[in-house]
C-alpha cells in the first residue's frame, strides 16, 4: 500500500501484532467472568422487560434475585430454563413472579444438560436472533434503494433537549438539513446507573435518557423523514457505562446503527472499574457486530485531559487495541468507527499539518474502518466566529483524509447546548466544504521530509514504544499508571466491581455462538 505520509507498514504490523497480545491477555480473563449487565442483557434478550411495582426494571429483579441468592454465577440461562422446564411459564411470566415473592427458580434446577436448556428456551431466543436480523436487513434494504456518497463522511449531528419528543423535532429538522446520523445525547450522569430506566422520557440534563421506548419513537420518526428525503438517516446513542451490553440489545432490538461502545472510555472518564467494562465490551461488541451497528469509540476525549501534540500516540494506541478486542468480538473492520480529535490549541503554530498528518496517518493504519473524526471543543471559546473557523478547518481534514463519521462542532459549543440554527450553519459548512474538497485527497502528496510525514513518523514511533512497555505491563498495570488520558484507575476501584462474578460449572450464554461473527 502507497502510504502518503510516508508510514513504514512494518512498523504497524508490528504495533498490531503488539496490540493483539494486550488483547490476548484481557480476553482470556474476560472469558472467566461475567457481570450483572451481561446477565441482564440475556433476561432481555428473552424477552423479558418491564418494571415491578416500584418501578425496577425486571431483568434487574431477575438478576439482583440470583445475586442474593449466591446463584448468579450459573447465569441466568441455567436458571431460566430450568424454571421454564419446571413451570411452562413463559419467561416474562416467571420474571413478573420473581417480582412478587412468588416463584424462586433456585429451588428446583436440576438440568445441567445444555442442550435441553436451550431447547426451552429456543422459541425466545429465535424470536430475538430473527428480529435483530431483520432490523439489520431492513438497514441494508434502505440504503441499496437510496444510495450514498462514499466519499465523503456521514455528517453525524447532535439532538440534546432532554425531552425525546422536542429530540424528535430537532433530528427531523436536522436530516432535512443534511444530516446522516443522529445522535441522541444521553442525559449526564446515566452511564453511572446500573439499570436503564423505561419508557418514554422528558426530563434528562444534557440529554435524553437511553431507554427502549426512545429508541423506538427516534426510528420511527427517522424513518419518516427518510422516505420523504429518500436518503436513510443512522441513529446513534450510547451503550457505555454500566449498562454497556444491555444498551447494546436494546438498540438492537430497535434498529439502531452507531453506539458509542469503547473499551476504556468508562474507565478512564467515568471511573468506571476497569474488569467490569472490559467484560461488558466484551458481549456489547458481539450483539453490535450481528446488528450492523457501527461502533464509535472514545479516544478522541483523551487529548481534553491530555496534551494533543504530547499525547497524540495515546490515541494511536488505544485505537489499535480497540481494534483488536473488538476482532475478539466478531466485530468487522467495517464497522470499526475509531475515533481521534483535533484538540490542539488553534494558536500553535502548523497545529493544521500536525492534525492533517495524524488523521492521513490513522486513515492508512486503519483502511476498512469508518473513522470517527471529533471536532474542536476543548479550545472552544464564545466566540461563535473564531470557533465556525476552528470548525471549518477541521472539516477540510475530514474530506482531505476520507474520514467515515464527521461529528460537526458547533458554534455556540462552548455556550449552550445547539439550537436548530446553529446545527444549519454546521450542516452548511460541512456540505459546502465536502463538496468544494471533494477530491482534494486525491490530488495533493506530501513532501518527503517535510512536517507532515515526520510527524505522522513521529506519532507511530512513540504509539510503538508505548505499546511495547503494555506488552509487557498488561493493560490492567498500563491503566494503573495513567498512560491514557493522564487518567489513574486501579484495578479494584471504581464503580460496579461487586457486578462482576466468576462463572461456574453450569454458565451458558447461546448467544455468543449465535451472534459472534454472523449476520
Amino acid at each position: 500500500m502507497h502510504s502518503k505520509v510516508g508510514l513504514d507498514f512494518k512498523k504497524v504490523e508490528q504495533a498490531k501484532e503488539l496490540s493483539k497480545q494486550i488483547a490476548v491477555e484481557v480476553q482470556t480473563f474476560v472469558e472467566k467472568y461475567t457481570t450483572v449487565a451481561t446477565e441482564r442483557t440475556i433476561c432481555r434478550a428473552l424477552g423479558i422487560d418491564g418494571v415491578d411495582e416500584n418501578s425496577v426494571p425486571l431483568p434487574n429483579v431477575v438478576v439482583d434475585f440470583l445475586k442474593e441468592k449466591g446463584a448468579l454465577s450459573q447465569g441466568v440461562i441455567f436458571w431460566l430454563g430450568n424454571a421454564v422446564i419446571n413451570t411452562g411459564l413463559t419467561t416474562q411470566q416467571i420474571a413478573e413472579k420473581i417480582a412478587t415473592g412468588e416463584l424462586d427458580i433456585t429451588k428446583d434446577a436440576h438440568v445441567t444438560n445444555p442442550e435441553k436448556l436451550e431447547e426451552a428456551l429456543r422459541p425466545i431466543i429465535t424470536q430475538t436472533i430473527e428480529r435483530i436480523r431483520a432490523n439489520r436487513l431492513r438497514r441494508e434494504k434502505y440504503i441499496a434503494e437510496y444510495g450514498e456518497d462514499s466519499a465523503r463522511p456521514y455528517i453525524y449531528v447532535i439532538v440534546a433537549t432532554g425531552n425525546i419528543y422536542e429530540d424528535v423535532v430537532q433530528a427531523q429538522a436536522a436530516a432535512r438539513q443534511g444530516a446522516d446520523i443522529i445522535a441522541v445525547i444521553r442525559t449526564t450522569g446515566q452511564s453511572l446507573l446500573d439499570y436503564v430506566p423505561y419508557g418514554a422520557t422528558t426530563e434528562g440534563f444534557g440529554g435524553t435518557f437511553a431507554t427502549q421506548e426512545n429508541f423506538k419513537i427516534m426510528r420511527k420518526a427517522l424513518d419518516e423523514v427518510g422516505e420523504e428525503l429518500h436518503h436513510y438517516i443512522r441513529l446513534c446513542n450510547y451503550c457505555s457505562g454500566l449498562c454497556m451490553p444491555e444498551i447494546a440489545i436494546m438498540g438492537a432490538l430497535e434498529g439502531l446503527d452507531v453506539m458509542l461502545n469503547d473499551a476504556l472510555y468508562g474507565i478512564l472518564f467515568r471511573d468506571i472499574n476497569m474488569q467490569r467494562t472490559l467484560i461488558d465490551q466484551y458481549f456489547s461488541r458481539i450483539i453490535n457486530g450481528f446488528a450492523g451497528v457501527i461502533i464509535n469509540t472514545g479516544e478522541d476525549n483523551y487529548l481534553t485531559t491530555a496534551d494533543a501534540v504530547e499525547a497524540a500516540h495515546t490515541v494511536l494506541a488505544s485505537d489499535l487495541i480497540n481494534e483488536q478486542l473488538a476482532l475478539f468480538a466478531g466485530l468487522p473492520e467495517e464497522q470499526m468507527g475509531l475515533g481521534h480529535a483535533f484538540e490542539m490549541d488553534p494558536m500553535l503554530k502548523n497545529g493544521f499539518l500536525y492534525e492533517l498528518a495524524q488523521a492521513q496517518m490513522t486513515r492508512e493504519i486503519f483502511p476498512k474502518a469508518p473513522l470517527k473524526y471529533m471536532p474542536p471543543t476543548k479550545f472552544m471559546t464564545g466566540n461563535i466566529f473564531r470557533g465556525h473557523i476552528q470548525d471549518a478547518l477541521f472539516n477540510i481534514i475530514g474530506i482531505w483524509t476520507h474520514q467515515g463519521i464527521q461529528l460537526l462542532g458547533m458554534p455556540t459549543e462552548a455556550i449552550h447546548t445547539p439550537f436548530m440554527s446553529d446545527r444549519f450553519l454546521s450542516i452548511e459548512n460541512a456540505r459546502y466544504i465536502f463538496d468544494n474538497m471533494h477530491d482534494i485527497g486525491d490530488e495533493v502528496e506530501f513532501k518527503e521530509g517535510g512536517i507532515i510525514r515526520e510527524r505522522a513518523k513521529e506519532v507511530l514511533d512513540n504509539a510503538l514504544e508505548l505499546l511495547k512497555i503494555m506488552t509487557s505491563e498488561g493493560l490492567f498495570n498500563t491503566l494503573e499508571q495513567g498512560k491514557f488520558g493522564d487518567v489513574k484507575r486501579p484495578k479494584n476501584g471504581g464503580k460496579g466491581l461487586d457486578g462482576v462474578v466468576e462463572k461456574g460449572a453450569n454458565y451458558l450464554n447461546p448467544f455468543i455462538s449465535l451472534m459472534k461473527g454472523r449476520k
